[in-house]
């Protein structure tokens, strides 16, 4: 490194380094700045990038409070839409749950205005993005868009410091006195972990193909098809657009059938012949996604603090992964301000416990709902065993059947 490039390297600097715009990094980030906490948030992509990446829509009751608590839910309140119903298909018939009056979510309109029930609210993820970068900014928040982390060094010191690489590739080095790692599993917080942290990982065996239409939502709820085929879903994201999944044989590429294979499978897994047709359209977008799961213990490595999907990725069956993000963005910004402002350490101390109990409960419901939609995964596409196909069908008859399981079936739908 030249003389000039080392003076460079060394004259950035924040209480708080943010890695990462994500609702987690950017949760945080507009917490710390509005509790008069300096910090910067950086970003390895570019704005644009950050601001139309698809995510998930689906939106946990207590989300929506946390964003009401701090001010940041005016666009979920004008644009997103409450959903507070879900619809099984099966061989044996259909049968709603109204979860939104069922369990401890059906108490939760006590609690800040988004809290109707334990309804969910359907707001697509890049929206909100979109909606809290905007506040951060026109607020005074520092970002650095199209600069990459590479590493985070000396967290178990007094000087704890990000390299990164600026858009012209020059290196720069920030230092601060704690580093916030929301940049993903694949990101520099995660690479920098010291060799004794423990990282879990499990593979469900259970491959989608994810689905945006152009065409109006074919149901009034979430739909979960259960097919000796495979697994179907339905999600609606606006009146114009919907998102589909089909359970796919792994290793196949997304674009392998047509346009017309595609409704018709839908339409034969969500047995639209006996329930109603889809409506159907143009296909806008198509994924694989894996459903894998993984789970970094501790959260915290001394001034290094993990949260989003860099503490913890879950598979999308119970849509939880952004909820997390949230609860763990105003737990770790709470902690962060009573250490910077009041010299109270007992939030950071107790912030990886508080985290891991959430984050383990919601893998095991996460990894409940993947057994009971899924063809189990030693099976091939209708040659199931038919062990698991009977035990998944007795599952479904007590969810059809039983108040009590029904009962702890929404407390944890929309619970984090």
């Amino acid at each position: 490194m030249t003389e000039s490039q080392n003076s460079r390297a060394s004259g950035e600097s924040a209480d708080v380094i943010v890695l990462g715009a994500g609702p987690a990094g950017l949760v945080l980030a507009n917490l710390l700045h509005a509790a008069g906490i300096d910090c910067v948030l950086l970003e390895r992509a570019s704005r644009t990038h950050v601001q139309t990446r698809p995510r998930a829509g689906f939106l946990a009751p207590n989300t929506g409070r946390i964003l009401d608590r701090h001010g940041l839910a005016g666009g979920l309140h004008r644009h997103g839409s409450r959903h507070g119903t879900c619809e099984f298909r099966t061989r044996d018939g259909r049968f709603r749950l109204d979860y939104g009056a069922l369990g401890q979510g059906g108490q939760g309109g006590q609690s800040g205005q988004s809290g109707q029930g334990g309804q969910h609210h359907v707001y697509p993820q890049q929206n909100l993005v979109t909606d809290l970068l905007t506040h951060y900014l026109d607020h005074g928040g520092r970002v650095r868009f199209d600069t990459e982390a590479l590493a985070v060094g000396d967290a178990d010191g007094a000087a704890p410091y990000v390299t990164t690489r600026e858009p012209d590739g020059r290196p720069t080095r920030w230092t601060g006195r704690y580093v916030a790692g929301c940049d993903g599993r694949h990101g520099a917080a995660r690479r920098s972990l010291p060799p004794d942290a423990v990282r879990h990982h499990h593979d469900h065996g259970v491959t989608w193909l994810g689905l945006l239409a152009q065409a109006p939502p074919s149901l009034d709820a979430v739909g979960y098809a259960v097919h000796d085929r495979g697994f179907a879903g339905h999600m609606a994201r606006t009146p114009e657009v919907t998102r589909y999944y089909l359970q796919w044989q792994r290793g196949v590429p997304a674009e392998a059938w047509s346009e017309q294979r595609i409704w018709d499978e839908l339409d034969l897994r969500m047995r639209a012949a006996e329930h109603g047709p889809l409506h159907r359209g143009p296909l806008l977008e198509r994924g694989i996604f894996d459903l894998t799961c993984d789970v970094v213990e501790p959260l915290r490595h001394g001034s290094l603090f993990l949260a989003g999907d860099a503490a913890s990725l879950l598979a999308p069956a119970a849509a939880k992964g952004a909820n997390l993000a949230v609860l763990e963005a105003e737990i770790l910004a709470g902690a962060l301000t009573d250490a910077l402002t009041r010299g109270d350490t007992a939030g950071l101390d107790g912030y990886s416990d508080q985290c891991l109990a959430h984050i383990w409960r919601a893998q095991e419901f996460t990894g409940w709902m993947t057994r009971l939609l899924h063809v189990a995964p030693d099976g091939e596409q209708g040659t199931e065993p038919s062990f698991h196909a009977a035990l998944r069908r007795s599952r479904l008859a007590s969810l059809r059947t039983s108040r009590v399981h029904q009962e702890w079936f929404a407390e944890n739908y929309v619970g984090v």
